[in-house]
């Protein structure tokens, strides 16, 4: 039990901001690279060799989550989960991250807590602390994470790919868009499907392997698998062909594709939010163990099409867009 507790049905505005922020400091523990954390006008941390990365996500309610969806924990999870899974696509760890949360002020304290714990779980997963961050009020839930971590070589950029190259996939894709299409349509099964997009299951060992590996270019899907792999397609000035036979598609997703009439194969082609990596390695030899190929780089299309399927342009939905 925290030394800082609050009555069962407390509010922020019952609890106010510091001791709000002194419950968050008895969850968020802090590794020893921390020199100073949590409590100053900033964090001082210690970096002992390589390369520093930083990235930041926001998750917004209503447009990133929903709270009869999902539990404070698993927001907290996801919240995570997409900042550590950045660092990794660049073939680092992450070490600290600062959390800023803007919140209703009749929002419960306990469901507050329990996003923290949540995130605090999933950060301990690769062994970073939170060292920071700010509180305010808002009549919107918003919640933003700036992640650091660090690269021992050379970070791996989107920018390296090659014709020449094949493209591999590390981790489970489309899972979680099948789970946000039952969601949608006020279902809970299958289940394994909606715990997917409650709480992602990114392969955080695998962007270190990857780019020790000789990674040419590296990506976390977090969009789409095409628009995602679009990125990288622009970014190094290439053409990406993606195979559809290369993907086993899992029992639950052929449910969910039968119920509601769709190919399942879309889940795995537009879907985002189970964060695996995408990444192009010279040659299949290079590719490590764990990673799967499903396609190939290539020269420039002079139509413009960046990324095909099955060497032909895609109809369907590619991937997520903010605006």
């Amino acid at each position: 039990m925290p030394a800082t507790s609050f009555p069962a049905d407390a509010t922020l505005a019952d609890a106010g901001e510091f001791p709000l922020i002194a419950a968050f400091q008895e969850i968020f523990e802090e590794g020893e690279h921390v020199l100073v954390g949590s409590g100053d006008d900033a964090a001082v941390l210690r970096v002992k060799t390589g390369h520093v990365v930083v990235s930041t996500d926001l998750m917004v309610e209503g447009r990133h989550f929903r709270r009869d969806w999902a539990g404070a924990a698993d927001v907290g999870a996801r919240a995570a989960a997409q900042n550590l899974s950045d660092i990794n696509a660049m073939g680092g760890r992450a070490t600290s991250l600062t959390l800023g949360l803007a919140a209703p002020p009749d929002l419960r304290v306990e469901w507050v807590l329990d996003f923290a714990r949540g995130f605090a779980d999933e950060c301990a997963k690769v062994g970073a602390s939170v060292v920071g961050g700010d509180v305010t009020a808002s009549d919107t839930l918003v919640i933003a994470g700036t992640v650091l971590g660090a690269c021992t070589i050379a970070p791996v950029v989107r920018s390296g790919a090659e014709p020449g190259d094949v493209v591999a996939l590390c981790g489970r894709q489309g899972w979680a868009a099948g789970g946000l299409a039952v969601l949608g349509r006020g279902f809970r099964s299958p289940r394994v499907l909606v715990e997917a997009y409650r709480r992602p299951q990114p392969p955080y060992d695998a962007g270190e392997v990857a780019a020790e590996s000789g990674a040419t270019a590296m990506i976390d899907v977090s969009d789409g698998l095409l628009a995602d792999a679009a990125h990288v397609a622009e970014a190094s000035g290439v053409a990406i062909d993606i195979r559809t036979a290369a993907f086993e598609i899992a029992e639950p997703l052929h449910a969910v594709g039968a119920a509601l009439g769709a190919d399942p194969i879309q889940f795995i082609l537009g879907g985002g939010d189970d964060h695996p990596l995408l990444a192009c390695f010279a040659s299949s030899d290079e590719v490590p163990e764990g990673w799967q190929v499903i396609g190939s780089v290539n020269e420039p299309d002079h139509d413009g099409a960046a990324v095909t399927v099955d060497g032909a342009p895609y109809e369907g939905e590619t991937g997520w867009t903010h605006f």
